[in-house]
């Protein structure tokens, strides 16, 4: 796949492409070695695998790098609603598919946002082939704690109008969920493939699936996906999370710290939800001794 001029300098990969059994087809990286040990990176909403692209640079020398763009996301092909469900197990259905086409056994993943749901919930069942867990900014449970910006992104019709028309919530996002401000080739990366209404029907689509009301069909999906972290409960975990968090505040990880009384927790006091953006060094310090030490 060619990438966008404006992004070679910041996004240096050759993206694979692999194609559904719904036909439909999902373009991630694969860098690095295949005798390493795999590391997948999984985005939320409403970025894409450049959100982890100076992890990919710096760690595809220690591990084979894998950064998957779920199907509407980043250069991923981009279905209508009415030819593609979004929704959490439908991205979970996917990414299982695409991992065990790559046969990935013992692997570490690295989760933030809205991956967190999608890692946990695709490999609940399989706790087994996760090595080691990093979590950013993330959750893999049910809560009604959803600021109020975000329900109105939710809202029929005027909603949907804000988010795929005006880019009123990646637009946004790009000060909002950054503390410290970003490039603007960090910016213009991060909104690349979400130039017009067809291409931000993910990002509608994401918001949308949150399951904030109770007979929200993603509801009972969510709290088994909950129910069974204690499968993860002696897989090695990390945590760096961003306390200037507007959406995923401390709050969520005193949650994951209760749900996993074993997981190591960093924070960083100066730093939002964009965390790999405002404070990627200090991260990659606490990260690559966990992940590839004896590597």
């Amino acid at each position: 796949m060619n990438i966008p001029s404006n992004l070679k300098d910041s996004y240096p990969f050759q993206p694979k492409r692999f194609k559904l059994s719904n036909g439909h087809s999902l373009s991630y990286l694969d860098e690095g070695s295949d005798e390493k040990t795999p590391t997948l990176f999984l985005h939320g909403n409403p970025t894409w695998s450049f959100y982890y692209r100076k992890a990919v640079r710096f760690w595809k020398d220690h591990s084979r790098c894998i950064a998957v763009d779920h199907l509407g996301c980043g250069l991923s092909d981009k279905p209508s609603s009415s030819s593609f469900s979004y929704n959490l197990q439908n991205h979970a259905t996917n990414l299982l598919e695409l991992v065990d086409s790559l046969n990935l056994q013992n692997f570490n993943l690295v989760v933030h946002d809205w991956g967190g749901a999608i890692g946990m919930t695709a490999f609940a069942d399989q706790a087994h082939r996760i090595r080691k867990i990093v979590l950013l900014n993330t959750a893999a449970f049910p809560s009604r704690d959803v600021p109020r910006r975000i329900l109105f992104c939710r809202l029929p019709v005027i909603g949907e109008f804000f988010v795929r028309a005006l880019n009123g919530f990646a637009g946004p996002a790009t000060w909002m969920a950054s503390s410290k401000g970003m490039t603007d080739s960090a910016k213009k990366g991060l909104l690349q493939p979400y130039g017009n209404w067809k291409n931000r029907v993910a990002i509608w689509n994401f918001v949308k699936d949150i399951p904030y009301e109770l007979n929200h069909p993603t509801l009972s999906i969510l709290q088994s996906t909950a129910e069974k972290l204690k499968a993860f409960s002696t897989t090695p975990a990390m945590a760096c999370w961003g306390m200037k968090d507007f959406c995923f505040h401390g709050g969520y990880l005193k949650k994951w710290e209760k749900q996993w009384p074993h997981i190591i927790s960093h924070r960083f006091a100066d730093s939002g939800h964009y965390i790999l953006e405002d404070s990627f060094e200090d991260v990659r310090a606490k990260v690559e001794p966990f992940l590839f030490a004896n590597e």
